[in-house]
C-alpha cells in the first residue's frame, strides 16, 4: 500500500483487542491478542541515509478528481518532459557499433542513436543524433525521422546503417550513413512477423532481425531494396525464447536469448550460418562468469576474435567457440561492468568500446585488453568510470512512490534504495531531500501518517514515525514475521486495523493486528495464488496478484476475519500483467503495466460490481492498447500508483524511470 486516509492515531490503533471470529473458507483466523511492541534496538546493518541539498517549489492542495487522457503535469526521476539533459547524459544506452572509423550508440530511453564521425578518445559530445531533431528532445515517434525505444545498432561494410526500432516494430534503414542530425531513414523494414525488434546485423548482402515478440529469428539472404520484402526463411523452436542481440563475423551466427528452453539466459551459437529455416543452433551456453547475468553481447574483431559482454565481465575468444564447453582465452575482470539488458562492444581505431547498460556510460580501453586485471583509460557519458549519471541526476529504476503526511517517498527494488521529498514537489525534475541506501530489494512499500514500512525477499523494515529527517528503520525484520516464516515478500499494506504481508512464494497473504513481532501469529491468512502488491485505505483492501488471469481481488477489511469473499476486478483483456492496484480514499488505481494505461474508479464499491473503470489515464480508452510512449499524457509500463486525494503519482516500471505527477482538478 502507498497511502491511507489520514487517521489520526493510525499507528496506535494497530494494537488493538484480541480476534475470536471463525475461521472462513478460503482464510483462516487465528484468536490472538494484538501484537506486542518489539524490545531491543534493529539490526541495522547495511542502512545508511544521505542528504541532498535540494530546492524545489511545493505543491499545495488540489481539489476535484482526474479526466481520461489528462496530462501529468510534473516528472520526476528525470529532468523533465521531452528534455534529455544534453549530448552526453545518457539513459540506458542499449547498443554499439563502429564501421572501424565512426562510433554509433542507441540511446534507448531517450529513443535516439548517436553518432562519433571518428570513434572518440575522451568523453567528448557526438557530431550527431538520429531519431530527435536535436540533442535536447527524447520523445518517440513513428515517423522516419523519429524511433521508438531503439534497440541495436548496425553499420554494414557496404556503407549502411541499420536500428532495430523495437517498440515500432521494424529496423530502420538508412542507404548511406547520415551527414546531419534529424536525418529520416529511407525506409523502414517490416513484416507480420517482425515484433519488438531487438537485435540487427548485416553484412550488406545477408539480414539477421531478431523478434522478440514472435520468437523467432528473421533471415534475409538478399538486402531488402525496400521495406515491403518478406524474409527469406525463419527460425523458431530449438528453445529459442525471446530472442535479442545477433552477433556475426558472417560464418558464425550468435544470438542472446532472454528465455531460452523457457528460462534461461545466455546465447546460441550457429557455428555455421543458417541457410534455411531448418537451421537449428549447435549449442547454448551463457555467460561463463555467472549464467543468471545478462546473454552476452559483442562483436568480432578484424583478426578473428570474439569479445562478448556478460554481466559483468568481457569475454574473449581467440576464435568462435565450438561448444558449450569451449572456454574463453581470456575474462577481463580487472574491472566489473554494469551491463544489462543493453549491454554492447565496439571495436574502433585499435580501442575497446563498452556499453555499461545500468552503469549509464560507455567504458573504453586504449586498445584490446590482453590481460585479465585490465582496467578501462576513460569513460564516455560519465565524468569517471565510478559515476553512474543515473544515480547522480537521481533517476530511479523501478520506482513505487508512496504518499502521506504530505511527503512522497519513492522506493526501488532495483537500485536498493529510498528517496523522500519533504514536502509534495510541485517542480519537475526536483531532487529529494533524502535517500536511504538499503541491504535489501523492496518491491513494496506501505505509508500512513505515523508509520511507513517497505518490504522484500525476506525483509521488512518499519519506521514508527515518517522517515523524513534521515531517521533509519525502528524495526527490521528478518526471515520471520511473528510466527510466520517468510519466502519472498512482495507486498505490505496498513490500516487501523491490520499490518498485511503478501509472501509470493507461500502463496500466502498475512494480517496481523499489529507489527508482527516476536512469535505473533497472524489473526488472518489468505490463501492467494502468486500475490504481489497489495493496499488498503481501511475500508477495501486490494491484492495484485502475479498470476493469470490478471484479476484484482478486492475485499471490504470489515469482512476479512469472517469471511473470504472477494470482487474480481479486470480480467483479460482489460488488464495485462497489472503490476499495482491501490485504493484510496475509497476510489482504486490499477496500473495495467504491459497496456500502458491505469484504470481509474471513483468509488471502489463501483469496481467490485463488475464496471469497467470510469477514467483511463495514458490514453483516451484502452482499447486499442496504446504503445509505451514517454509522453505526459501517455504512459512507458506503469507499474505503481499513489493516491493523497489531491496528486496521483505513477512510477514506471523497467524500461522506463520517470515517476509522473497528476493534479486533480
Amino acid at each position: 500500500m502507498r497511502t491511507v486516509s489520514t487517521l489520526a492515531a493510525a499507528c496506535a490503533a494497530l494494537l488493538v483487542s484480541a480476534c475470536n471470529d471463525s475461521s472462513p473458507t478460503g482464510s483462516s483466523v487465528t484468536a490472538a491478542i494484538a501484537c506486542p511492541p518489539a524490545i531491543g534496538a534493529a539490526d541495522l546493518t547495511g542502512y545508511s541515509v544521505t542528504p541532498v541539498t535540494s530546492t524545489y517549489a511545493t505543491a499545495g492542495a488540489a481539489g476535484g478528481f482526474f479526466s481520461t487522457g489528462q496530462a501529468a503535469d510534473v516528472m520526476l526521476s528525470g529532468l523533465g518532459f521531452d528534455n534529455t539533459g544534453g549530448a552526453l547524459l545518457f539513459n540506458h544506452p542499449r547498443s554499439l557499433a563502429s564501421d572501424g572509423t565512426r562510433l554509433a550508440l542507441s540511446d534507448g530511453n531517450n529513443n535516439r542513436v548517436l553518432i562519433w564521425n571518428v570513434a572518440p578518445t575522451a568523453s567528448t559530445p557526438p557530431d550527431l543524433v538520429l531519431g530527435q531533431p536535436d540533442f535536447t528532445h527524447n520523445a518517440p515517434g513513428s515517423g522516419l525521422a523519429q524511433m521508438r525505444w531503439p534497440g541495436q545498432v548496425a553499420f554494414t561494410p557496404d556503407g549502411k546503417l541499420l536500428v532495430a526500432d523495437s517498440y515500432n516494430d521494424r529496423v530502420l534503414v538508412w542507404l548511406t550513413v547520415p551527414t546531419a542530425s534529424g536525418a529520416p531513414a529511407d525506409f523502414a523494414i517490416t513484416h507480420s512477423s517482425l515484433r519488438w525488434p531487438w537485435g540487427v546485423w548485416s553484412d550488406g548482402t545477408r539480414l539477421v532481425v531478431s523478434s522478440t515478440g514472435s520468437a523467432r529469428v528473421l533471415v534475409w539472404a538478399a538486402f531488402p531494396a525496400s521495406g515491403f520484402v518478406a524474409p527469406s526463411f525463419q527460425i523458431t523452436g530449438s528453445g529459442i525464447g525471446t530472442p535479442r542481440t545477433v552477433t556475426s563475423n558472417g560464418t558464425a551466427l550468435i544470438v542472446g536469448d532472454h528465455n531460452a528452453n523457457g528460462s534461461s539466459v545466455g546465447n546460441w551459437f550457429w557455428t555455421t550460418f543458417p541457410t534455411s529455416a531448418a537451421s537449428a543452433p549447435q549449442f547454448f551456453r551463457s555467460d561463463p562468469t555467472d549464467a543468471n547475468a545478462a546473454w552476452m553481447q559483442g562483436t568480432y574483431h578484424a583478426d578473428g576474435r570474439l569479445l562478448l559482454l556478460g554481466g559483468r565481465s568481457l569475454n574473449v575468444w581467440n576464435t568462435t567457440p565450438t561448444s558449450a564447453t569451449t572456454a574463453p582465452n581470456l575474462i577481463v575482470t580487472g574491472y566489473q561492468f554494469s551491463g544489462g539488458d543493453g549491454g554492447a562492444v565496439a571495436v574502433a581505431g585499435g580501442r575497446t568500446y563498452v556499453v555499461e547498460y545500468n552503469g549509464n556510460r560507455i567504458a573504453a580501453y586504449s586498445d584490446v585488453p590482453s590481460t585479465a586485471s585490465r582496467v578501462p583509460d576513460f569513460a564516455i557519458g560519465s565524468p569517471s568510470l565510478t559515476t553512474n549519471t543515473l544515480l547522480a541526476n537521481y533517476f530511479i529504476t523501478n520506482a513505487v512512490p508512496a504518499v502521506a503526511g504530505g511527503r512522497l517517498y519513492v522506493s526501488s527494488d532495483f537500485d536498493r534504495k529510498l528517496s523522500v521529498w519533504n514536502t509534495r514537489p510541485g517542480t519537475s525534475g526536483a531532487w529529494p531531500n533524502w535517500v536511504y541506501t538499503l541491504p535489501f530489494s523492496p518491491w513494496d512499500n506501505a505509508a500512513t501518517d505515523t508509520m511507513f514500512a517497505l518490504a522484500g525477499q525476506k525483509t521488512v523494515a518499519i519506521w514508527k514515525g515518517p522517515p523524513a529527517n534521515g531517521s533509519l528503520p525502528d524495526i527490521v525484520l528478518r526471515n520471520t514475521a511473528g510466527s510466520v516464516a517468510l519466502q519472498s515478500v512482495m507486498g505490505v499494506a496498513i490500516d487501523s486495523k491490520y499490518f498485511y504481508l503478501a509472501d509470493f512464494g507461500a502463496n500466502k497473504v498475512y494480517a496481523w493486528r499489529g507489527v508482527p513481532t516476536g512469535t505473533c501469529a497472524p489473526a488472518v491468512t489468505l490463501d492467494v495464488p502468486s500475490p504481489g502488491r497489495i493496499s488498503s485505505d481501511g475500508t477495501w483492501f486490494a491484492i495484485t496478484p502475479r498470476a493469470n488471469p490478471p484479476v484484482v481481488r478486492l475485499y471490504r477489511v470489515s469482512d476479512l476475519a469472517t469471511t473470504a469473499a472477494y470482487a474480481s476486478v479486470g480480467g483479460s483483456p482489460m488488464f495485462n500483467l497489472p503490476e499495482d492496484a491501490q485504493v484510496s480514499r475509497g476510489s482504486l488505481f490499477v496500473a495495467s503495466t504491459p497496456n500502458n494505461v491505469v484504470h481509474v474508479w471513483r468509488d471502489a464499491a463501483t469496481a467490485a460490481t463488475g464496471l469497467p473503470a470510469e477514467i483511463i489515464l495514458g490514453a483516451a480508452s484502452a482499447t486499442p492498447v496504446p504503445p509505451p510512449t514517454i509522453g505526459a499524457s501517455t504512459f512507458f509500463w506503469p507499474g505503481a500508483v499513489a493516491w493523497d486525494g489531491s496528486y496521483l503519482w505513477v512510477g514506471e516500471f523497467k524500461f522506463s524511470n520517470r515517476v509522473l505527477r497528476f493534479t486533480a482538478h
